[in-house]
């Protein structure tokens, strides 16, 4: 079999649809999944923080176990190709379920949300390893490899931006509560009376207006904690009446408010997305194929594996560089949605602000291909990251008003850091082949495995900042008021608490041994022990 394969275009982007598909799942969760949490299902954010980070403990655990399992499978279609179709529909469906809100007390919601969250955490594995895994066994030259990552990547972000720019959209399109709007001018007054109704029970509504502008208070003044805010949420009733004053509005009309239900809306977009999800990993499934065996005389031994993972230099630091930067990103994915709905109060311009950023991805994982060739991928992916994280500082700048800086700051930064998970997945395989190389045996699963543990912990150790960071804010994402203090944590979380993180990973990638010169001579001699391997 030749394993250094010139990949068809057909199977490039067959192999993309699968990351699209992954990151429909996994950037539903990481930008959605925090604000459905507090906001929609009323979790307070410390609890969801703690979540986050007691959910992924055990990945190290499973991640390290799909590796082997991945490694000792065999069938017909290969050790990874299988598990990408088995887990399909699985994954689809626990999505779902993740931004499901059943009717529980407080207790119920949080065992609720565990036990949802840790099986997502599972199947993900179950599928996201032996999907990483697959890049590596579709050809053994790196070069190609690369040119793979590169379509991987714009697959990913293909996905990520299916999500991220529509389903804000959605959520207002399946969260239309269908409801009487009546304004009146107050006397006397530049200010206005809203009357609102639905005609069925909502349990979670969110009156707001569509430019951002403006403070809605309750006109019942015997409500605690009534202080001017850009939104409310609130239980509706059926059939009855809600009174609101709006102030700092000019020339109020009925079509400048808004009233979704969250919950409806959340649940029903992700629903339809998750059809996608399994619709393209089957797709993934049909159109790749298996190509780089392990050695001939390679036997299996769990134990000789592990032992010469720990030892390999090269992906010990992938591990901890993959952890760094999946924080620096998942804090900033986070808090997207917050930030546009409770600073810029232009929840929908978040949709708008995503895409940019999905399309600034696109450009910048492109380009890893031909910056790798030219600098090598250790160098460029400490450039990438030190340039990333300096500019996202940026934000600390921004006011409100400032919606073209902000845009302008996040579509550089996201260019730069969208080289990483390319950079990340690719080096991966360098891993493996460095394995097969020094020691004569190839775990490419159990290698893959620090890709998806990076992913899962990284993204939960994020969470976990998230939530105590708001919560020393005395954030709650049903409380208005609680909302306005909480927005000096909000403005630190989108600019340079993730920076840093990203600085420190920069000095860590210094310690990677794979260069450029070094990776030439390994692919060199492994093509020639393959090529002699198949004439035996």
């Amino acid at each position: 079999m030749i394993t250094n394969t010139k990949l068809s275009i057909k199977e490039k982007v067959g192999y993309a649809l699968g990351d699209g598909a992954a990151n429909i799942a996994w950037r539903g969760v990481s930008t959605f999944l925090f604000i459905f949490y507090t906001d929609v299902f009323g979790i307070d954010p410390v609890s969801v923080g703690l979540l986050m980070l007691v959910a992924r403990s055990s990945d190290g655990i499973s991640d390290v176990l799909m590796g082997v399992i991945g490694d000792r499978s065999n069938s017909k279609y290969g050790k990874f190709r299988p598990w990408i179709l088995w887990t399909a529909v699985p994954l689809a469906l626990i999505l779902s379920l993740l931004f499901t809100a059943p009717e529980l007390g407080e207790q119920g919601k949080i065992v609720y949300a565990y036990i949802t969250y840790i099986l997502f955490t599972l199947i993900y594995t179950a599928n996201n390893i032996p999907y990483g895994a697959l890049m590596a066994v579709m050809t053994g030259d790196d070069k190609e490899r690369t040119s793979l990552g590169s379509y991987r990547m714009v697959g990913a972000f293909a996905g990520g931006m299916l999500v991220q720019g529509a389903l804000l959209y959605l959520v207002v399109f399946f969260g239309n509560v269908n409801p009487k709007i009546h304004v009146t001018d107050i006397p006397n007054s530049s200010n206005y009376e809203v009357t609102v109704s639905a005609p069925l029970n909502v349990e979670s509504a969110r009156i707001k207006l569509d430019e951002g502008l403006g403070k809605f208070e309750y006109a019942d003044t015997t409500v605690k904690d009534n202080e001017p805010t850009a939104t409310k949420s609130f239980q509706m009733e059926a059939n009855k009446d809600y009174h609101f004053i709006v102030s700092n509005f000019k020339n109020l009309t009925p079509e400048n408010i808004t009233i979704i239900n969250q919950k409806k809306g959340y649940s029903q977009s992700m629903y339809l997305l998750s059809v996608f999800l399994a619709i393209f990993m089957i797709i993934t499934f049909l159109s790749t194929k298996e190509r780089v065996l392990p050695p001939k005389n390679q036997e299996s031994d769990i134990k000789k594996d592990l032992k010469q993972l720990f030892k390999n230099k090269p992906w010990a630091v992938l591990l901890v560089i993959g952890l760094l930067f999946n924080i620096y990103t998942a804090i900033k994915q986070g808090m997207v949605v917050i930030y546009f709905a409770h600073y810029l109060h232009k929840e929908l311009l978040a949709a708008s602000f995503m895409i940019a950023l999905t399309l600034a991805s696109i450009g910048g994982a492109m380009l890893v291909a031909p910056l790798g060739k030219k600098w090598g991928k250790k160098k460029l992916f400490i450039y990438a990251l030190i340039f990333s994280a300096a500019v996202n500082c940026l934000f600390i700048f921004c006011g409100p008003q400032d919606t073209a800086a902000i845009f302008t700051i996040g579509i550089i930064s996201e260019a730069a850091s969208a080289m990483f998970p390319t950079l990340l997945f690719v080096m991966l395989g360098d891993a493996a082949d460095f394995s097969e190389w020094k020691n004569g045996r190839r775990a490419t699963g159990l290698i893959y495995s620090a890709g998806s543990l990076a992913t899962k912990f990284g993204g939960g150790i994020a969470g976990a900042i998230i939530g105590f960071v708001l919560s020393s804010f005395n954030y709650s994402g049903q409380d208005a008021a609680a909302i306005e203090g909480a927005i000096p944590g909000i403005i630190m979380l989108m600019s340079w608490i993730p920076a840093v993180i990203a600085f420190g990973a920069a000095g860590i990638m210094m310690l990677y041994p794979l260069d450029k010169e070094k990776m030439d001579l390994i692919t060199s001699d492994l093509n020639a022990k393959r090529k002699a391997q198949l004439t035996d």
